[in-house]
This record gives structure tokens, sequence and C-alpha cells, in this order.
């Protein structure tokens, strides 16, 4: 059975930092690329960052690219979000997913696993 549990989640004033980890299991992680998804209220599911199964590709969508950085550790089966510099719209439910193909994604529909998703909130 596979699970991804995010954590790190939480209250952040803008311009500050936080960490996002996902620690995966009941799958062989180094087999999957993942990748990092947000959903703010009343608004649909977007493509935050992915990184291929080696960790050699990474694609970031253009609100967070220079301020965020996805990395993994297939020895920890775990991929983790560095996120800086955040900004009120930031703010979202952040869940990880890993696709079966390997390669670095950006859309939600080839990714097969998700998890619950963590809250991070940001504040003026």
């Amino acid at each position: 059975q596979v699970q991804l549990v995010e954590s790190g989640g939480g209250l952040v004033q803008a311009g500050g930092s936080l960490r996002l980890s996902c620690a995966a299991s009941g799958l062989t992680f180094s087999d999957y690329s993942m990748g990092w998804f947000r959903q703010a209220p009343g608004k649909e599911r977007e493509f935050v960052a992915s990184i291929s199964w080696g960790g050699g590709t990474t694609y970031y969508s253009g609100s967070v690219k220079g301020r965020f950085t996805i990395s993994r550790d297939n020895a920890k089966n775990t991929v983790s979000l560095q996120m800086n510099s955040l900004k009120l719209e930031d703010t979202a439910v952040y869940s990880c997913a890993a696709s079966k193909s390997g390669f670095a994604r950006v859309v939600a529909y080839v990714f097969d696993y998700w998890g619950q998703g963590t809250q991070v909130t940001v504040s003026s």
C-alpha cells in the first residue's frame, strides 16, 4: 500500500521560509518522479514543482521559480520543497505526488499516488 505523508506546513509571515517534506512508503521510491501541487480555497489545483527519479531534472511553475527548490533523497524515500520569500498568494494546501513514469512531469493526471496535503498559510 503506497503512502505519501507530507509534513512541515504551518503559518509563516510574508517573506519567510518553510520546508515541506514528503515521506513515501510502499513503493520503489527511486523508480518514481515526484511532484508538489497546491490548491488554494476556491481555486483549482496547480503544479508547483517536480523532480525526476534521479533528481537530475526539475521543473517549476513560473510563480515559484527562483523562490522554491525541490529535492529528493532516495536513500530516505523523501522529497522536499524548500520555500523561500513566501508571498500571501502561496497560501494553499500543498500535496506531494508520485508518478511511475520516472520523468519530471507538470500535469496532475500523470501522477499515480497522492498525499493528503499540508496547509501552508502566509500572513502579512
